[in-house]
């Protein structure tokens, strides 16, 4: 009888279980700062000011990230992956801790929490690459696909989980929120310490700067990955809902910190259930076309979300922008993982991670600039049928996205083969 997957791979295992943990702590800290900054901005400011604050936060986080994730994911590619990992979660779970002194404070300054956002951001751009490439080190290539299932699974429930245990601390305590999450790092960090494979990569030749150059050239000739990422980029971009839910759920809606910690788990409630549909039910023809519908989804969920007037029409609406988004992820990220040659894959994660976060930092960021302007919900609104614009002019611009397939790697790697890129897939956020 075969063993479960875990008990085959067990430094995987533990791999997972603790990034498990800190994923929900990533949750219940991004839901605290959101509703910890509208609460600060609605003592003195409009509801579109205060929105407007809380999508600041997404600018303080992507500044220091995008400066800093190409040559993140160089070091991914020269060192040990794990050990990158361990430093990035201890300056993450430091952050957290300045968090809690920070709510302790009589007044807390929002310019202290922009600041911890920002190291916040670095630490993330470390994070990100090391630890998607260090999934293929764990496993063999067979095993790749249900690896990246179980990944993308856990993360989605650390979504649901996370933001309604983050709704109820903010309900008691903001500091209690804040070192929940942080207790949550030190545990995740403590599982990791134990995984014992080997993750530093064979030492390439050639500078950090031809590396990264390298590891760009790589991602923008393969049409299919780029097209998959900077679709993703542009829809989440412009559709950016879940920056504008404290203004829905304190000025909308009106449903407290509690009905918030709700509304931040509809997207992973319907992302986990089309991530169990799909582990049953895997995509296998069509990829492409599959992908584009689903984007189109996304923006229409999007667009009827900033319509609701209802609790549960909207989580609803977010359930179904959040299943839809799992298509995409899982096409996205199968893709990119199989074709991409073992040492290259800091690089490569790295751009696509750039392109990941700044949908949503940024995203959350022009959510904010436009809702300081028309409002939330016209912001809403305007975002999803903009992201039904960029499905459709994406579909026109990248044919061989279009015409995907398969998706097991085999068909992008022989439509793009260039001399930066092997011919054959490799074994594979």
């Amino acid at each position: 009888m075969t063993k479960p997957f875990f008990l085959r791979h067990r430094d995987f295992g533990l791999f997972w279980a603790g990034m498990f943990l800190v994923n929900i702590a990533v949750q219940v800290e991004a839901v605290t700062i959101g509703w910890q900054i509208y609460g600060i901005g609605r003592a003195t400011m409009s509801i579109g000011e205060s929105a407007f604050l809380v999508g600041m936060v997404g600018l303080a986080q992507f500044v220091p990230l995008f400066l800093l994730t190409l040559w993140a994911g160089s070091l991914a590619d020269r060192h040990s992956r794990r050990g990158i990992v361990m430093a990035a979660l201890a300056v993450e779970a430091l952050c957290v801790l300045g968090l809690v002194f920070v709510a302790l404070e009589d007044q807390p300054q929002v310019s202290h929490i922009f600041a911890i956002a920002a190291v916040f951001g670095a630490a993330r751009a470390f994070l990100s690459p090391a630890s998607s490439a260090t999934v293929p080190m764990l496993v063999p290539k067979e095993d790749m696909p249900q690896a990246i299932s179980l990944k993308s699974l856990a993360w989605q429930c650390a979504v649901i989980g996370g933001p309604w245990l983050g709704g109820l601390l903010c309900a008691t305590s903001t500091a209690l929120s804040y070192g929940v999450a942080a207790a949550l790092y030190v545990a995740g960090m403590v599982i990791i310490a134990f995984i014992r494979t080997k993750t530093t990569p064979e030492r390439q030749p050639g500078s950090q700067i031809q590396q990264i150059k390298e590891g760009l050239v790589y991602t923008w000739r393969n049409k299919i990955v780029f097209g998959a990422i900077s679709l993703d980029l542009f829809a989440v971009l412009l559709g950016g809902a879940t920056a504008l839910l404290p203004a829905f759920a304190s000025d909308i809606l009106k449903v407290g910190p509690e009905g918030f910690g709700i509304l931040r788990s509809g997207p992973a409630i319907g992302a986990v259930l089309m991530a169990l549909a799909l582990a049953r039910w895997p995509l296998k023809r069509k990829a492409g076309v599959r992908m584009f519908l689903a984007v189109g989804a996304f923006g229409l969920a999007t667009v009827v979300f900033g319509l609701s007037q209802n609790m549960w029409l909207s989580v609803l609406a977010l359930a179904a922008l959040g299943a839809a988004d799992m298509i995409s992820v899982y096409v996205r990220q199968t893709l990119v993982q199989i074709v991409t040659p073992d040492h290259m894959r800091g690089r490569v994660s790295s751009v696509s991670g750039l392109f990941i976060s700044g949908s949503n930092e940024l995203g959350e960021f022009e959510s904010g600039v436009v809702s300081r302007f028309i409002g939330p919900v016209a912001a809403c609104v305007a975002g999803g049928i903009g992201t039904m614009g960029v499905t459709a002019l994406w579909a026109w611009m990248f044919p061989d996205l279009r015409r995907a397939d398969r998706l097991d790697g085999a068909e992008p790697a022989k439509e793009t083969a260039h001399p930066h890129s092997m011919t054959a897939p490799a074994s594979t956020p």
